[in-house]
């Protein structure tokens, strides 16, 4: 494996620092975000916050505007509270040790090991996705990963296979970061859920599901949860030269970010005219049908029509703030009301 990566890792811009601070940005970027999506992300950040006293002191519109795009917004925030705790009880000093790490807000037992071992050396075990899929793959673990007792089994082995590549200092100079990142690589290049690319493998002599043709069973995690899909009436409102727009509140979904008024429907979709009326005591006459956005959220699959008008006077039922489209592109906006901004831009340039 080690040989492996030292021959096939991809240049990404994170490999080329050992700074715990860029190194733990990565991480947190990276779950459950494709690699390619997050190297735009990762090089503005650190350009823009280049210190974790940086991270610590951003404005909060700042801190979202940068993240926006990424999703699971609760990540970014608990990222500010872990450089703020850095900052308090650390003097500014990124931790080395791995209680320490985590310790911190956001960062659980695989963003600690991949961290520690990563930017330090340190011989701690990682257990994602892409490695789950590996061991139970190599080790022909038919079990449910998501069980206690099989969830300890592959832990158990990632630390092993983790302590064991000290064990030849010829290897490597590096050797937990090299292999903790080749079982990263092997996952997304080699290893890959569906249609994997057995015949380059390193491990393939050594893999019980290559053998035994297991490799799509396997890891076996049960069945999914069934999808379900939602329906939102978003609503543009011109007054002006200027749109209504209001921000998320606490301690809900997509909290802090901005949004157009909108409403969710349930069953059919409901006609934009009856909800105006029903819902913000509105009368208007004919919306026009700007865009319909459809994206997913975990295992919703959500579909927002948006009607756009003008009004003359400010609706007295919906609260907001009015916003020129200049000052509009200084918000962080959720996911598909950032589609509807962009709709809205371009059908107007």
């Amino acid at each position: 494996m080690l040989k492996w990566f030292e021959v096939n890792a991809r240049d990404l811009p994170w490999r080329r620092t050992r700074d715990p601070y860029a190194v733990w940005v990565s991480e947190i970027m990276l779950q459950q975000t494709q690699v390619k999506t997050v190297i735009p992300f990762w090089n503005r950040w650190m350009r823009e916050l280049p210190t974790i006293e940086a991270a610590a002191k951003v404005s909060p519109a700042k801190l979202h505007k940068l993240w926006e795009g990424l999703g699971y917004y609760t990540r970014v925030r608990n990222l500010q509270k872990a450089a703020q705790t850095i900052v308090a009880s650390h003097a500014g000093k990124f931790p080395e040790k791995f209680e320490d790490i985590l310790a911190l807000p956001g960062i659980g037992r695989y963003t600690a090991g991949a961290i520690c071992s990563i930017a330090f050396n340190q011989p701690t075990p990682i257990l994602d996705g892409n490695v789950i899929r590996i061991l139970t793959r190599i080790f022909g673990i038919a079990e449910n990963p998501k069980e206690k007792k099989t969830n300890i089994q592959l832990w158990t082995l990632a630390e092993e296979l983790v302590r064991h590549s000290t064990l030849n200092p010829q290897l490597s100079t590096r050797p937990c970061s090299h292999l903790n990142q080749s079982l990263m690589e092997l996952g997304a290049l080699i290893c890959t859920p569906r249609n994997p690319q057995c015949l380059l493998c390193p491990v393939q002599k050594l893999c019980v599901a290559f053998k035994t043709g297991r490799t799509e069973e396997l890891p076996n995690l049960g069945k999914r949860a069934a999808t379900t899909a939602r329906h939102f009436l978003a609503f543009v409102i011109e007054r002006d030269g200027k749109f209504l727009v209001r921000q998320r509140p606490e301690k809900v979904v997509n909290a802090h970010l901005w949004e157009f008024p909108n409403h969710e429907t349930t069953g059919a979709p409901t006609d934009a005219r009856e909800v105006l009326n029903s819902e913000y005591a509105l009368v208007v006459p004919a919306p026009e049908k700007l865009c319909t956005i459809k994206h997913s959220i975990t295992r919703y699959r959500i579909t927002v029509d948006a009607y756009q008008f003008s009004l003359k006077t400010a609706p007295a039922k919906i609260p907001g703030h009015w916003k020129t489209p200049a000052q509009m592109q200084t918000l962080a906006f959720t996911a598909a009301h950032k589609k509807i901004l962009n709709k809205l831009t371009h059908a107007s340039a």
